[in-house]
């Protein structure tokens, strides 16, 4: 074979490349493929990224086979028996879980495979040059290139001892067994859901939290509503831990947990440490396309999601503007809308929504009661508790909330918390309202179907408040 010949096997150009499946990557290679662009999508791992493999698929599907350990065990509350002692059966528990990642990861392998102008590479993608990527023995290049690399378990930032074996989101997949006494350090989305799940399963649980409080991004009230909950299923919690260390001891695992309450040491048979997220941005070559990171590691980018260098893209996790599977696809349609249809689109239009999948579950949408004071205006509230919501008392789970916060000149809805059954859909219902701009009074005139959690929204928006020391602002 010619050096010419070598040369043209070991390099391909693309009108676009992708690099890495998660949710952004995978439908932004498939609809520039069907507008005519050559596009190569670059995959190290596996098909499908966080949210197929270790996020949102997962931990649903787990969070489920928990629910249904609850529902048995409480189901005489409901005039219903369940013969014998309810068990969990954790390789079963599994198997189902990876079924439905299984086939969740090769649906989507074989959607990509299967379409017009997508080239599927597998290998790590390192840049070599402003418009050039290795993968393999290949030299990839692009007019436009799409970093969708994610992110991963950040590492612990305090002591860890020798022989102390760390459970992550992503390990935390391989477990077929029942933890005797779970650790979880952080008290946080992720945290909090495995914590609840795994009481439920069986094992015996405790949270500790650096924290003053739970999931201290919310406001107090959502984070001690939620600590009632999962502590009245017998998850320990323990917060504001100072001085978290981790050290083998006895049969187990020892973690100092210096409290204001509290045994000084927590021991364990297992630990998961969820003390946040790290941008798999390191390894690759960002410097050789003139792209910095900042200090944590993400990408900077535009209302565009450009990156400082002209043509590449930064989206999903890696950018540091969402870290939702949800924001991550919205970055793949801001991007394609610009570049196809000269939409305009910018990531400042977006609504801030989430939800914590505990069970009740916490929908967000818009600023917390801090946020919103942050910005000067008189503020207003509407709050109601799940026990004056007919469909909570139905369901016989009135624990929880719903509340929003309205600025008191313009009308317009500033951000909604609802915490409690089917908060995380209920929540929804407010994106098109605060979206569009429109006034409290105007969703209050929308009829809701009856008996439903979101029909108490238009109710707490008409008997709204002053914010306890607004009133006189």
């Amino acid at each position: 074979m010619s050096s010419k010949e070598s040369a043209a096997i070991a390099s391909r150009t693309f009108d676009a490349l992708v690099i890495g499946t998660g949710q952004a990557g995978p439908s932004l290679a498939v609809r520039l493929g069907a507008a005519g662009r050559t596009v190569c999508i670059v995959e190290r791992a596996q098909f499908g990224g966080t949210c197929v493999n270790y996020g949102c698929t997962p931990t649903k599907t787990l969070v489920a086979s928990a629910g249904a350990a609850h529902a048995a065990r409480t189901a005489s509350a409901y005039g219903v028996d369940v013969a014998g002692k309810v068990s969990v059966d954790m390789r079963r528990v599994k198997a189902r879980k990876d079924q439905v990642v299984g086939n969740a990861r090769g649906g989507l392998e074989k959607w990509l495979r299967g379409s017009r102008n997508v080239t599927v590479m597998q290998g790590e993608a390192r840049f070599t040059g402003p418009r050039t990527v290795a993968v393999g023995g290949e030299t990839l290049s692009a007019a436009m290139i799409f970093i969708n690399v994610g992110a991963r378990s950040a590492k612990p930032s305090f002591p860890v001892g020798d022989g102390v074996a760390i459970l992550t989101a992503e390990t935390m997949m391989d477990v077929d067994f029942l933890p005797e006494h779970l650790l979880v350090v952080g008290g946080s989305y992720i945290g909090l859901e495995f914590g609840q799940m795994f009481r439920r399963f069986g094992s015996r649980v405790t949270v500790i939290e650096m924290a003053p409080r739970l999931i201290a991004r919310e406001d107090p009230d959502v984070s001690d509503a939620v600590r009632e909950i999962v502590e009245g299923e017998g998850v320990g919690v323990r917060v504001d831990a100072k001085c978290i260390a981790l050290k083998r001891g006895g049969v187990g695992i020892v973690a100092s947990a210096e409290c204001h309450e509290g045994a000084p040491e927590v021991e364990g048979s297992h630990v998961l440490v969820a003390t946040g997220r790290t941008p798999n941005t390191d390894g690759l070559g960002l410097e050789h396309a003139g792209i910095e990171v900042d200090k944590r590691g993400y990408i900077p980018v535009g209302e565009d999601l450009q990156t400082g260098a002209a043509g590449i893209y930064a989206l999903g996790d890696c950018n540091g503007r969402g870290g939702f599977t949800h924001t991550a696809y919205n970055d793949y349609e801001i991007v394609a809308d610009n570049l196809l249809e000269g939409a305009g689109r910018k990531v400042s239009d977006r609504v801030p929504i989430y939800a914590l999948f505990t069970d009740p579950p916490l929908g967000r949408i818009g600023m917390t009661i801090e946020q919103a004071r942050a910005t000067g205006a008189k503020l207003l509230i509407g709050k109601r508790p799940m026990a004056k919501v007919a469909r909570a008392v139905e369901k016989g789970d009135t624990r929880g909330f719903m509340k929003a916060i309205v600025d008191a000149k313009s009308r317009r809805i500033l951000g909604a918390a609802v915490l409690g059954p089917g908060g995380d859909e209920a929540v929804q219902t407010l994106v098109d309202a605060m979206t569009t701009g429109i006034t409290a009074e105007q969703v209050v005139r929308g009829v809701r179907i009856h008996p439903t959690v979101a029909e108490l929204i238009p109710t707490i928006l008409g008997e709204l408040e002053p914010l306890e020391g607004d009133a006189k602002r």
